[in-house]
């Protein structure tokens, strides 16, 4: 009987001391750089996207850059997102002179017109004289893709000056 019972006492023991360890090696979990259950600032250790707020942003296309030819717009977006519902975009360009190329924007179908920047089916949002000042708005109040593109020059600016992207606008979820 006591061969057994010590046995079951070695065990306790042997499974204390690991614990113990285990604990030892992680007691920095509460800080920042290990937050793994997210209390604290609100953020996601230490990491928090400028996007990620409680109320709508406005997000001018291309930041400082705005919309022009020759831009890679759909990696801007990817780098700039998350993009959530009822956000606003906001296309600015210059409106068309002797040096500048006319801009617009459609809003394309489906991500085969996208891929091959096919404007057939699309819906113009955005006249060439629309983009000067203080731009204009497309506010995002669906849950789904949306794909913009220049359909200029027949679509000659989405093709080949890349000016086209794609978002899918997250849900905000208040916290």
């Amino acid at each position: 009987m006591g061969v057994k019972c010590g046995g079951a006492v070695a065990v306790v023991v042997m499974a204390t001391l690991m614990l113990q360890g285990i604990a030892t090696a992680n007691k920095d979990w509460s800080t920042a750089a290990g937050n793994w259950n997210h209390t604290g600032a609100g953020d996601f250790w230490g990491y928090r996207h400028k996007n990620a707020t409680q109320r709508s942003n406005k997000i001018v296309v291309g930041g400082s850059g705005n919309w022009h030819f020759g831009f890679n717009y759909t990696d801007w977006a990817i780098k700039n997102g998350p993009i959530f519902l009822n956000d606003a975009l906001v296309f600015k360009y210059d409106p068309p002179n002797d040096t500048t190329f006319p801009h617009s924007v459609y809003l394309l179908p489906d991500f085969w017109s996208f891929q091959k920047c096919d404007l057939r089916r699309a819906k113009k949002i955005g006249e060439v004289n629309q983009g000067g000042g203080e731009g204009f708005e497309f506010v995002l109040k669906r849950w789904q893709p949306h794909y913009f593109a220049c359909g200029e020059r027949n679509g000659f600016h989405c093709k080949a000056g890349l000016m086209k992207f794609a978002v899918w606008p997250l849900i905000r979820w208040y916290y």
